[in-house]
């Protein structure tokens, strides 16, 4: 399916400060993949680089390529890869409707403006995906007035809407509870099923769907290690990544993490 993403020597400096630190990455199209590491490790600011928000500190010997391209345009980016974060959840006005929030993904806006030419197709497709989010009854409901769960299934369902190629979540389960949570996992996992390509950003090693096989662990901006999951989330390397005395269990495909 070839690589979606390209990363040699890719750094990010902010005033000073280096935030990834030489960065070597490749993601094939398709592949799931959960990146892991403690608070402040450059996970969100990763992130930020597959949206095009920010570049990477220019070298000579660096490369970052997205579907193969070192140059793209913004609004393509965003159709090919459906981003879902905190950071985009707090952009929206509370007044705007689920509806008119999942529509919004096909234009890579915050919202549905005057501009913006929504044809029947367009219209068919967010009702189907709301649908199937459990969402069908929630579609004229102010956003600010759903709940937590309800809000990220919305920003799900504005990713999906444009049948992006990859799906990148950054903590996708903050703040939900546990039955939430859960829901959440088996979601992913159809996704993954279906043939959703899917790149998640987490702390927490019990929301990685099963259906994800490799797992990136990221420490001071530099990749700490990469490879599958069976071999990575271990006690040993989990402590090691977080500093701290750590146990990992796996039941049922899902990994757990424990004080030691």
């Amino acid at each position: 399916m070839g690589t979606a993403i390209e990363m040699r020597n890719v750094s990010v400096v902010r005033d000073g400060t280096t935030i990834l630190d030489t960065i070597d990455l490749d993601i094939d199209a398709g592949e799931n993949i959960a990146i892991i590491g403690p608070n402040g490790s450059g996970k969100t600011t990763l992130m930020k680089l597959l949206r095009g928000e920010i570049h990477p500190y220019s070298r000579e010997d660096t490369e970052f390529r997205l579907f193969g391209k070192k140059r793209w345009d913004l609004f393509e980016l965003r159709s090919r890869i459906g981003i879902v974060s905190m950071d985009l959840q707090s952009r929206f006005d509370g007044t705007s409707d689920v509806g008119d929030v999942i529509m919004s993904g096909f234009f890579g806006s915050m919202d549905v403006y005057r501009n913006h030419e929504v044809s029947g197709t367009m219209r068919e497709k967010v009702c189907r995906i709301g649908e199937t989010m459990g969402l069908a009854d929630k579609m004229d409901r102010d956003i600010g007035t759903v709940s937590l769960g309800e809000m990220r299934r919305a920003l799900i369902s504005r990713a999906l809407v444009s049948g992006p190629e990859m799906l990148v979540l950054d903590e996708p389960m903050t703040g939900l509870d546990i039955s939430v949570r859960t829901m959440f996992k088996k979601m992913f996992d159809s996704l993954i099923e279906n043939g959703t390509g899917i790149v998640m950003i987490t702390h927490e090693l019990e929301d990685i769907p099963e259906g994800i096989g490799r797992i990136v662990m990221m420490k001071n901006g530099k990749i700490f290690a990469d490879g599958e999951k069976k071999e990575l989330l271990t006690s040993e390397n989990v402590s090691r990544l977080y500093d701290a005395e750590l146990k990992v269990e796996c039941r049922g495909g899902s990994y757990h993490m424990y004080g030691a």
